[in-house]
């Protein structure tokens, strides 16, 4: 009942948030700035003139990706600059040497795809200009750039025989200005109240208040502790569902994510924005039922799988069971005994915060963690590994998420309409081979990336050297690893040792086909659409709101998830699962 009380108050929490957010985010797309943000407007003009961009110009799909991947390959080449020469710049007061190139490769391609998956430890690896110009500036852009990419296709649903989509360079600076950063400050000053650092000194250096001993029996009489400007990075590594962390464990530092309070706040800010474009769809479309549509499809898949978590982490292990190890709660004993599968968990939070994080950031493009996946159960670790390979569209990342579920509508309305033997359309647009062929290339290229991958690793000696268990445990882990960098999530089984030249480059190579094949694919959509006429509403016109087509677009997205990685979770945690119950 505890379990199932928290779930209910963090959803009662999203919807509550989302569509408001989700209406407000829908006037910032369409140029209406709200009163209390008008202020904003002269600066928003500076930025134009200094820039030297004309926001009434307005390009064609094909400008808009050309200005989408010259942005980002800007991105990639300062990220690694910054790490490469980090020991000759300021705001270094720790030393920091070099980042290698291979692990500078890897970061820089993750960061400027929004995927942020981390080979390296943040605290001992990174600068204070690193960790704010490299890598918190690019949790703004890369966020901001998944959410202008869904801009043209929404746009094309609403115009009708036109070329232009809208202006990249307008809609990221909107983006950035309106909706990221004020609710990233907002956040931030949250976050710092409940004890999230935020300072430009040194690490450190306190006494222990008990003396330890090191490896080689040697007493240790006091510690050092990282600290830095983290609740800054922190807010919008959630709120754009970038997932990067500061430290090296992640929101499961105490510095990052310090009390219920601010886990409470940060597990709800991953889905948060996600969530909310639904709305902004259904506004912008005129057609409020097909966001709440969207978002019931999107919260269907989301909740068995959720459940999945945290029943199986509550459950613990049978074998475990078997050596007289309590496995159910025990709140009459001093100890407070939680039960179930406590391993890898912070103890503040236990197990449903911990399930709902780990179900919340790999359904979103996030990757953040608060426990180590790799510790969970099969079918623990499993729930948010099908959630990361059905392509990150449930809520998703900010804007890739909604175009990513919207290729799967495209797919699922052409083939309802094979079905009656009528022309498919949605929203009044005619669905064609042109559209059929751009979605099945962004839904299957993902899925073909992290199955080849996952291959190469598997069969080759510098792959095999790097998971930290044999069997089928260490298969999961190199397929997570591959489902994470495939499908731009960023989150590990921790089990992994990925800091590595061969784990560098083919995570890093993975990361970016997985972004540009879907959003190019994405934009060459919206120019198709946006030229087409529209086509009035007729008694044999799909309706796309109701129970029945949610049904069916939730069962084209598991099939295609089924058909795809059932064989490879087979491997993995699915015989883990029958190896732990001994069947």
């Amino acid at each position: 009942m505890n379990n199932l009380t928290q779930v209910a108050i963090y959803f009662t929490a999203l919807i509550a948030l989302a569509v408001p957010l989700g209406r407000y985010m829908a006037r910032i797309f369409e140029g209406d700035i709200p009163f209390f943000m008008k202020w904003m407007l002269p600066i928003e003009k500076i930025v134009y003139r200094i820039c030297g961009i004309d926001e009434r110009e307005e390009m064609n799909w094909k400008g808009y990706a050309i200005s989408m991947m010259l942005f980002n390959a800007a991105g990639f080449l300062a990220v690694y600059a910054l790490q490469r020469l980090q020991n000759h710049l300021p705001f270094n007061p720790m030393a920091m040497g070099p980042v290698t190139p291979d692990s500078s490769f890897n970061t820089a391609i993750s960061f400027a795809t929004n995927t942020n998956w981390q080979g390296y430890g943040g605290e001992s690896t990174m600068s204070y200009l690193t960790q704010m110009a490299a890598l918190g500036v690019q949790n703004f852009v890369s966020a901001a750039a998944g959410m202008a990419c869904l801009l043209p296709l929404i746009r094309a649903f609403v115009r009708k025989e036109t070329k232009s989509i809208g202006n990249f360079w307008v809609d990221m600076v909107r983006i950035t200005a309106y909706i990221l950063a004020p609710l990233s400050l907002i956040l931030a000053l949250v976050l710092t109240s409940q004890g999230v650092v935020q300072t430009f000194r040194p690490s450190a250096t306190v006494q222990l208040l008990q003396t330890a001993q090191d490896a080689s029996q040697k007493p240790v009489t006091e510690q050092t502790l990282a600290v830095g400007p983290a609740a800054s990075q922190i807010a919008i590594k959630q709120l754009g569902t970038n997932g990067g962390g500061y430290f090296n464990v992640n929101s499961a530092h105490p510095f990052e994510n310090p009390t219920p309070f601010a886990n409470f706040l940060e597990s709800l800010s991953i889905l948060l924005i996600g969530a909310a474009l639904c709305f902004s769809f259904g506004t912008m479309i005129k057609d409020r039922r097909q966001g709440w549509a969207l978002f019931t499809a999107m919260t269907v898949l989301f909740i068995p799988f959720l459940w999945l978590c945290v029943a199986s982490e509550q459950s613990g292990n049978p074998a475990l069971n078997k050596m007289g190890v309590a496995a159910s709660a025990i709140h009459e004993s001093p100890l407070q005994q939680s039960g179930g599968n406590m391993e890898g968990k912070e103890v503040r939070y236990g197990i449903a915060q911990s399930a709902i994080w780990a179900a919340a950031t790999t359904a979103a493009s996030n990757g953040s963690v608060n426990s180590m996946h790799d510790s969970n159960t099969p079918l623990g670790g499993l729930a948010p590994m099908i959630l990361i390979q059905l392509g990150e569209i449930v809520y998703g990342g900010v804007g890739s998420g909604l175009y990513g579920m919207l290729l799967f509508v495209i797919v699922a309305v052409f083939i309802a309409g094979l079905m009656v033997g009528r022309t498919p359309e949605y929203m009044g647009k005619k669905i064609e081979a042109y559209e059929m062929k751009m979605a099945t290339i962004g839904i299957l290229v993902p899925c073909g990336v992290v199955l080849i991958g996952t291959a190469i690793a598997a069969v080759s000696k510098a792959g095999v050297a790097g998971i930290a268990n044999s069997g089928a445990h260490g298969f999961s882990e190199i397929l997570y690893a591959f489902s994470s960098a495939g499908n731009n999530n960023g989150s590990a089984f921790a089990g992994l040792s990925a800091s590595t030249p061969f784990y560098n480059t083919m995570l890093g190579l993975a990361m970016f086909f997985a972004r540009y094949w879907i959003a190019i694919p994405v934009l060459a959509i919206a120019g198709s659409l946006a030229k087409k006429k529209m086509i009035p509403a007729s008694a044999g016109t799909l309706p796309t709101h109701t129970p029945l087509f949610i049904a069916f677009l939730v069962s084209t997205v598991i099939i295609v998830g089924a058909l795809t990685f059932i064989p490879a979770l087979a491997l993995g945690p699915i015989v883990e699962h029958l190896m732990m119950i001994g069947a």
